[in-house]
């Protein structure tokens, strides 16, 4: 198994440092190098740099194309090998074929003759539900089902469309820019806490925490199956599936494919064949929950991307089936809660520390959880 799972008690400071995810480079039916037809304009010599990376300082000698295609969104690796045949992969300023093989520190980047997408944030008044607002900050419990940031497909209806609106007139979001005010991000179909900077002293501040995994954050997670361990720890670099590229996964720790990554977690509450378990990161990679549970063998309930979505544990009486469906139906969305947050304020430089109530469906399934365990006799002695 590409990873290691051992069991450690779990320590008072939490770590969660945020990982930096590209935008897509290459939208559908554009073409990495210009057709002739649109050559004549008065910048077609002219290169605009889409991404760039430096590979760090471990960087173990792998082919430029798997490089890029776990780092790249939506982007297959004949794209990235269509885009090097046409010269716009750069390796340390000199265009690469890509068979290169990455060495620590090369700086790649990857120049196309159209300047990136910019996307126009729209201020839109969302409603928020704020935890916490001072001059210098504001925390966001964010519903589950709404993006973090616009992107491909999701351009309007974001938490930084909503913050757009509802911050209009401080500087950091005047510009447009649609990370303003972001220091970290949970996924769409993840509720729970999250903190934005009002300013840029405030960001710089707040992502240093991060950067140095000083930020404290727990999630609340019910998972599949049952733990054989109250705590534990798993370890497993993370990054894009190379056989479904919707979805993350583990790679050995020790190797040279994925981002250093590492889940504690604790068991909360037992219910036979699904366990709430308390997860704290060191590290805040893409899916890092989902993907590290999924690879111990307990998928996050309901959790589609990741298997989670049929019933992986129980009976197979008729009774048990149904309830385990109308669960699925109390809470449509993988089971997964930012519950608190705790960091160093700007201001006054103390500690501060908020907590979330679960959500309703978060709630309403666990409340059903809770009750089929008490009455699982009956459940399973009917038929």
């Amino acid at each position: 198994m590409p990873l290691t799972k051992k069991k450690t008690p779990m320590t008072e400071k939490t770590n969660n440092s945020p990982m930096s995810r590209p935008e897509p480079l290459f939208e559908a039916g554009r073409p990495a190098a210009p057709d002739t037809d649109e050559i004549g304009d008065e910048r077609e010599d002219e290169l605009f740099e889409h991404f760039n990376v430096v590979a760090d300082k471990g960087q173990g000698l792998l082919r430029l194309d798997k490089f890029l295609a776990t780092r790249l969104e939506n982007t297959s690796r004949n794209r990235i090998q269509a885009a090097a045949d046409a010269g716009n992969i750069l390796v340390n300023g000199q265009p690469a074929k890509s068979s290169y093989k990455v060495k620590p520190l090369d700086r790649i980047s990857i120049v196309l003759p159209y300047p990136p997408r910019e996307l126009e944030i729209i201020a839109e008044e969302i409603p928020l539900d704020i935890v916490y607002e001072d001059d210098f900050l504001i925390v966001v419990n964010k519903a589950a089902g709404m993006v973090v940031h616009p992107g491909h497909g999701n351009y309007t209806g974001t938490l930084v469309n909503a913050l757009t609106f509802h911050l209009r007139g401080l500087p950091l979001f005047e510009q447009g820019d649609m990370r303003a005010g972001l220091v970290h991000r949970i996924d769409k179909n993840t509720s729970g806490l999250l903190v934005v900077a009002k300013d840029e002293r405030t960001h710089a501040f707040l992502a240093r925490q991060f950067y140095d995994h000083s930020i404290r954050r727990i999630y609340h997670a019910l998972v599949w199956g049952n733990f054989e361990e109250d705590e534990g720890t798993i370890e497993g670099n993370i990054a894009r599936s190379t056989t479904d590229r919707m979805r993350m996964a583990v790679f050995p720790p020790d190797g040279p494919v994925g981002k250093h990554a590492v889940t504690h977690y604790r068991v909360l509450k037992r219910f036979g064949y699904v366990t709430l378990v308390e997860c704290r990161l060191e590290t805040g990679r893409t899916h890092q929950i989902r993907v590290h549970m999924e690879s111990i063998g307990h998928p996050l309930f309901n959790d589609e991307r990741y298997g989670g979505d049929r019933i992986l544990k129980g009976t197979t009486f008729s009774k048990y089936k149904q309830f385990v469906e109308n669960c699925f139906a109390a809470m449509p969305r993988h089971g997964l809660h930012a519950l608190s947050l705790g960091f160093v304020h700007p201001q006054s430089r103390q500690e501060v520390y908020f907590e979330s109530e679960y959500p309703a469906d978060f709630a309403a399934c666990i409340a059903k959880w809770e009750g089929y365990t008490a009455a699982r006799h009956t459940f399973e002695g009917d038929e």
